[in-house]
């Protein structure tokens, strides 16, 4: 039978619609698998990270690129997105954007992340990126030598800590508006431990996506933004919105650089998990520690790692991309 009507269009039979509904269906799937925004909480190390154990919140934007450090573009076919955070010192700029491979391992591809990378061997691997990258807004030293400073902290994350990423969807408008406001803005540093810091500005990020999503704790930590809040805000939003996916996991920290990490907590937790600042001011002030204590045991315990079990490895990551990978749940079950 001929499959037309008199003055009109030819009419596909029945299983073509269906294929054809199949095929449209699998291509829009295959295009936003992986568009997505991630939390990068990082726990603390060092003799800062034990004096301040918050640790150090960045998001990780799947779909957006870096024409520079600090001018943001749609990503080409084949690139995996930038890490965008804020730092201090680095020539006065409040955010950076860091290609994900080299914001986590300092090097071009996923097949050069070593297993192992001692100290010498991370200091040369940031350098060169450094010289080859990121001369604008990290100079060189005196004599041309390394520059000291924070910039160290922008590329090669896992050899310095644990990392935890907690990821959410994303869509096309979502970014392009991140974007928009972003390049609007000045770029201009205002850091701030205390009320403008590393995890305000992240907190900031996903709020563009999702308003309100991310609160400050003002009991348990005072309102200073904390990581480990946001983190915290960003579980409990995902459970009041079902229909938003969330997908968790954490990248160990490559030995040869440093001590472990350690974990990460929020003000209140930090003071009472810590003798040096918990026993002197129970000392001194005992209804002031008992206070801390109080409000620890009420609105403070979150441990953060609890929420992220599933490791990943660099040749997890490195599908996060490719239309015909796993989504993260599937990558999660293989584990």
């Amino acid at each position: 039978m001929n499959s037309t009507v008199e003055g009109s269009q030819p009419v596909l039979p029945e299983r073509h619609y269906a294929l054809l509904a199949a095929t449209c269906f699998a291509l829009v799937c295959n295009t936003a698998v992986w568009a997505d925004a991630t939390l990068f909480v990082q726990e603390p190390y060092g003799i800062f990270g034990a004096i301040n154990p918050t640790g150090h919140a960045s998001v990780y934007l799947s779909r957006v690129c870096a024409a520079t450090p600090v001018v943001l573009r749609w990503c080409d076919s084949g690139e995996f997105g930038v890490v965008i955070s804020r730092y201090r010192g680095l020539s006065g700029y409040d955010w950076v954007a860091i290609p994900l491979i080299a914001y986590l391992y300092t090097v071009k591809d996923w097949e050069s992340v070593s297993q192992v990378a001692s100290r010498e061997t991370v200091a040369r691997l940031r350098d060169v990126y450094r010289r080859e990258h990121l001369r604008e807004i990290v100079p060189d030293g005196p004599g041309d030598r390394t520059p000291k400073g924070s910039w160290v902290e922008l590329i090669g994350a896992a050899y310095n800590r644990k990392i935890f990423g907690f990821q959410i969807e994303t869509t096309e408008a979502q970014d392009q508006y991140l974007m928009s406001v972003l390049s609007s803005r000045k770029n201009k540093s205002h850091f701030n431990l205390f009320f403008n810091n590393c995890a305000g500005f992240s907190r900031g990020i996903l709020n563009l996506f999702y308003v309100g999503a991310i609160r400050r704790n003002y009991i348990a930590d005072v309102g200073i933004t904390t990581p480990q809040q946001i983190t915290k805000s960003l579980i409990s939003y995902a459970k009041q919105h079902p229909g938003l996916s969330l997908s968790t996991f954490f990248l160990p920290q490559i030995p040869g650089n440093r001590r472990p990490s350690h974990r990460l907590d929020g003000v209140a937790a930090g003071l009472v998990r810590s003798k040096k600042y918990i026993v002197p001011l129970a000392a001194l002030h005992p209804w002031v520690a008992c206070g801390i204590l109080a409000i620890y045991l009420a609105n403070g315990r979150f441990n953060v790692a609890h929420h992220a079990e599933t490791e990943y490895a660099p040749v997890d990551l490195s599908i996060m991309r490719d239309p015909a990978s796993p989504a993260p749940d599937e990558v999660a079950q293989r584990k």
